[in-house]
């Protein structure tokens, strides 16, 4: 028996919406960080300072979009950019390998965001009920599923 086949495939869906919203809400605070501080001890960017401030701008907008499920195919594509961005651009330089030259949580966030952005929203998201809405406004009748 295989897992992808197995019992937890019905989990599947769900599973993916955890990992959405977790690696989301952990974007976020990446962002909170650089701008206010927040939940570190240290004081946020200057606001218009190059690069800190604007990749906590996009870390905060893309990090709440991807962990409520809105919009989140482009706020995840975004947020993959940003992070091989500043891999590139921050740790590269100190090396090739992500071990050696801190970019490790860079090149996670890259390909997770990378794998959301692919994979969609899963169960739980918001652009689901947007979507439900639109399409009833549109038709006037609740379409089925």
């Amino acid at each position: 028996m295989t897992f992808t086949s197995g019992r937890l495939a019905p989990f599947a869906p769900a599973a993916l919406a955890v990992f959405r919203i977790v690696v989301g809400l952990m974007f976020v605070q990446h962002g909170t960080a650089k701008l206010i501080g927040w939940p570190t001890s240290t004081t946020g960017a200057a606001v218009g300072s190059w690069p800190s401030w604007y990749a906590g701008v996009i870390e905060v907008v893309t990090g709440l979009l991807v962990a409520a499920g809105l919009f989140t195919v482009p706020a995840a594509i975004l947020a993959s950019g940003t992070m091989a961005v500043a891999y590139f651009w921050r740790h590269f330089p100190d090396g090739f390998w992500p071990i050696n030259n801190g970019g490790e949580v860079a090149v996670l966030y890259c390909f997770a965001m990378l794998y959301i952005a692919f994979a969609g929203p899963g169960a739980w998201a918001v652009q689901r009920i947007v979507n439900r809405s639109s399409e009833t406004q549109t038709s006037g009748a609740p379409t089925p599923g």
